[in-house]
Formats: structure tokens, C-alpha cells, sequence
């Protein structure tokens, strides 16, 4: 079920990423490209839920599209660090945090999937908050200015994206406590 119109609104995340990237180099003034960009997130970001939530209601759900889903939520969030690390905005070691991290799992995920044992590292509520405190730490970097005359977005921004680094810590040592009785009973 490649194209569905869940499995569209999946792809819209991957398409998104060259947009996304691409508007800090239109020589627009910094505001606007902020501004473009963070609206561009948050659009794409929204049809990780949308995507979920029509597959189940329309009966739409595949193997490709539990596939997809998680893959172009890594290459969306992975490719708007890089673009906040390059702008100075979001510290490379946090980038090298994150994007270490979902690589790590991700890795480890199919090695566990590949020997039965897919369950123990099941996704857990401590790594959907790490996602929904990345997913609000990168518009507000992505934004970089004061949101409504209130709210300094830089400043919340980056304590956010740290705490998701904090988060992001925790949940792989948590998925990893969770595979180890199966690593260790394979590597024997």
C-alpha cells in the first residue's frame, strides 16, 4: 500500500525536508525564512499524527506504512538539527545526541526484530515524550524570535532541545536495559 492517503501524508515529511532546508538559502530576510520554515514544521510534524489517526480510521494500515512512518519522522527531525546546528542554534553535541541516538536504536531495533524479539524494545511512553519535546523544541529554534510579543522562542528553544537531549539519553539506555536479557542469551 505504497500510496495510500496515509502513506501520502508520510511521504509529505520526506519532501519536506529539502523545502525545509532549502528556504535558508533564498535570500529572504532571516525573519522570513524563520518564519517559513518553522511554519513548514510544524505543517509536516502534524501529519505524523493525521497519517496515524487516517490509517486506523480508514482501515489503511500497512507493513510499509509502519515502515515509512518512523523513517520520515527521523529524516525530518535528523535534517532540522543539522539545519539549526549549521545556523548556530542548536549545539552540535546535541545534534550528535539525537541523531546518534535514533541511529543506535533504529539499529537495534531491526538486530531485535530479526531474532524475534521485536517486543522488549517496543516503543514506550518515555520515548514519545522525548519526540513531543523535540517536536516543539525545533519550531521554537527553528522560529528564533519572540512569539507573541511573550515568549522568547531561542532562549525556550534551547532548554528544550536539551532536555530532549536529556530525554533522548534516557529512553536509549531504557530500550537498552529492555534488550539486554536477549543480547545477552544470543551472544552466549
Amino acid at each position: 500500500m505504497f500510496f495510500t492517503i496515509p502513506t501520502i501524508l508520510t511521504w509529505t515529511r520526506i519532501v519536506a525536508i529539502p523545502l525545509i532546508v532549502g528556504v535558508f538559502y533564498l535570500g529572504l530576510a532571516p525573519e522570513v525564512q524563520n518564519l517559513i520554515a518553522t511554519v513548514l514544521f510544524v505543517v509536516f510534524a502534524l501529519t505524523d499524527w493525521a497519517d496515524g489517526w487516517l490509517a486506523r480510521r480508514l482501515n489503511q494500515t500497512s507493513s510499509f506504512g509502519a515502515f515509512l512512518d518512523p523513517v520520515a519522522d527521523k529524516f525530518l527531525v535528523c535534517a532540522s538539527l543539522l539545519v539549526l546546528v549549521h545556523l548556530g542554534r542548536a549545539d552540535v553535541f546535541v545534534g550528535l545526541i539525537i541523531i546518534g541516538r535514533e541511529i543506535a536504536i533504529s539499529a537495534l531495533r531491526e538486530w531485535m526484530a530479526q531474532i524475534g524479539a521485536s517486543r522488549s524494545v517496543a516503543v514506550h511512553m518515555l520515548g514519545k515524550v522525548k519526540t513531543t519535546v523535540q517536536m516543539v523544541a525545533i519550531p521554537f529554534l527553528l522560529y528564533d524570535g519572540v512569539l507573541f510579543g511573550v515568549i522568547d522562542t531561542g532562549w525556550w528553544g534551547v532548554w528544550l532541545i536539551w532536555v530532549a537531549a536529556v530525554l533522548t539519553v534516557w529512553s536509549m539506555v531504557y530500550y537498552l536495559q529492555r534488550a539486554l536479557p536477549e543480547i545477552r542469551a544470543r551472544v552466549r
